[in-house]
């Protein structure tokens, strides 16, 4: 009787197993063979966007929240296959979302606030910004939060409340921009002369604009001596070489008249 009853448990046994089995493999096929479905999909997406010349910071976007949605579907879809109620699992997830959205509510704020960001698109991918109190060159509008590259080349990560909560200045949306700086003239100088000779050699700058025209002005009045506002304009792309050359040219003409 023994005997029976043990063969009837190694039969039960390797039923399970192979049951079991059978479902594991069946599991990794259907994670490999989803997984090649998304990457499709989202080639797919991602094509037909590009084709209709959809800005490269939304392309990026819409296939990140596609790429969550589907793998997520996908993991569901598997623990449905092993027999878990997917309800049951649907009402948990919604659940652990709930706990974890109070627990995280900046994250989510970071989250809305990426979709206004691409909805508003107050910047793109490339504009030369001061956002969230960084400045630089945006890189990356993320489902979080978007990087900055910064002058120095340093790599800045923004979280998107923090953007959108700010002042957001983008220096890309006009063609050019204006250099702002300050010369102190001696009393004893020409100040007519010297504005005069201060706006023809900065017009000479390469990529200082002629139009609008270079402003050399006295800005206010000193013991020392008047100060001038010295504006010249240029592209967004030449503003720090037009910034450098500007006040090379203040330096000469200081230096040639303490000479």
């Amino acid at each position: 009787m023994s005997s029976i009853d043990l063969a009837k448990i190694q039969d039960l046994i390797i039923d399970t197993a192979t049951d079991v089995g059978i479902k594991v493999l069946g599991a990794i096929a259907l994670w490999v063979i989803g997984r090649w479905l998304i990457g499709f999909a989202l080639r797919m997406v991602r094509g037909a966007l590009e084709r209709q010349q959809i800005d490269p910071t939304v392309v990026r976007y819409v296939g990140s929240v596609v790429n969550f949605t589907l793998n997520i579907l996908l993991v569901v879809g598997i623990l449905g296959y092993f027999g878990i109620q997917t309800t049951t699992f649907a009402a948990l997830f919604a659940t652990v979302g709930i706990a974890i959205g109070a627990a995280w509510a900046g994250l989510l704020s970071n989250f809305a606030a990426g979709v206004f960001l691409i909805v508003l698109r107050p910047f793109k991918v490339g504009d030369f910004v001061i956002a969230g109190g960084v400045n630089g060159t945006i890189k990356e509008i993320g489902l979080f939060s978007s990087t900055i590259i910064t002058p120095d080349n340093v790599s800045t990560i923004v979280g998107n409340s923090k953007i959108l909560g700010d002042t957001i200045q983008n220096f890309s949306n006009t063609t050019y921009r204006r250099v702002d700086l300050k010369c102190q003239l001696p009393n004893t100088a020409n100040h007519d002369a010297a504005i005069a000779l201060l706006k023809q050699r900065i017009s000479a700058i390469s990529n200082v604009l002629t139009t609008p025209p270079v402003e050399v002005s006295i800005l206010e009045a000193s013991p020392a001596g008047p100060i001038l506002a010295v504006r010249p304009y240029c592209s967004n792309d030449h503003y720090w070489q037009v910034y450098f050359d500007t006040n090379a040219v203040l330096n000469n003409l200081l230096v040639s008249n303490a000479a």
